[in-house]
């Protein structure tokens, strides 16, 4: 697995591509195939693919060694770490053994699950994925005067290599060092807007409402910059804030009907300009809805349509 240490925010990531399953696309149990889904490196870190089995309720993540040798973490469904929208997993073996933290959701075919340890040893260990189910083909809408400018609203959940509240560690042995106790990830929620455009084949956004969760904290928003859409749905694009300064990357893919949905993930650092607040790393996950479909975000009804 790749480590960050936490005195650094590292920007040069092992190679590690997404790929492999569908986490969410089944209906009758167990793990569901997908074609290969390519992520950028700078978005999926450590993870390479994942696989979800909808009847034991676990979710498997693959990741990168030091040698690239892939190994496999099975991860059990956490209601209690829920955010709005968005299910938990966790997985540590045991009470001194690195804790890992992931969200997911799924929506009309797509999916996105972003996952991160809690800092030990002063290292962290993180990434995210997203995907298309199998059955699934990119269906952009028609691209019209009318039709071809859409946008996509909903709630983000992020993971931030700082301390959450533990509360779903294992417990420890009393008089056990600090030095070797492993910590739970802090947890980050928010709103996000997205305006895609089908004509020019362009999308950008913002992640707005940002809150760290553990330490009841605001902090400042974090913009998608315009980048372009590929033919096969995908975009890949900077994170910034102003004045246009690089705080890291986001990438997703678009999915349903007339690109009912978009799944995507992010990883930002040295963003949080908060006292107290240094070296920051945050791997976030966001799954929504296009305005105008059945499920759609209630910031979607303005005015105008």
């Amino acid at each position: 697995m790749k480590r960050y240490w936490l005195g650094v925010a590292m920007s040069t990531l092992l190679a590690a591509c997404g790929g492999g399953t569908n986490p969410f696309a089944g209906t009758t149990g167990g793990s569901v195939t997908t074609p290969t889904t390519t992520v950028p490196d700078e978005v999926a870190g450590d993870v390479l693919n994942v696989s979800f089995d909808s009847t034991q309720q676990t979710l498997t993540i693959s990741g990168s060694g030091l040698d690239q040798t892939p190994f496999q973490s099975i991860y059990t469904r956490t209601p209690a770490l829920d955010v709005p929208g968005y299910q938990a997993y966790t997985a540590q073996d045991s009470s001194l053994d690195r804790h890992f933290t992931a969200f997911a959701r799924e929506r009309d075919g797509v999916y996105a699950v972003a996952a991160f340890s809690g800092p030990q040893f002063n290292y962290v260990i993180g990434g995210t994925h997203y995907g298309r189910a199998a059955n699934e083909t990119y269906d952009p809408p028609e691209a019209t005067p009318t039709t071809g400018l859409v946008s996509y609203a909903g709630t983000y959940a992020g993971l931030l290599n700082r301390s959450g509240d533990g509360g779903n560690l294992k417990p420890v042995t009393p008089g056990t060092s600090p030095s070797i106790i492993p910590a739970q990830a802090a947890e980050i929620t928010g709103a996000i807007y997205l305006n895609a455009d089908f004509a020019d084949n362009v999308i950008n956004g913002t992640v707005y409402n940002r809150v760290v969760v553990d330490e009841n904290v605001s902090i400042a928003d974090l913009d998608l910059e315009l980048t372009s859409i590929a033919t096969d749905g995908t975009f890949h694009g900077n994170v910034t804030q102003p004045p246009a300064q690089k705080r890291g990357e986001y990438a997703g893919i678009f999915g349903g009907t007339d690109a009912s949905a978009v799944a995507g993930t992010l990883k930002a650092s040295q963003h949080i300009h908060q006292p107290g607040y240094d070296n920051e790393l945050e791997y976030g996950v966001f799954v929504l809805s296009k305005c105008g479909t059945a499920n759609a975000d209630p910031v979607c009804n303005q005015p105008v349509p």
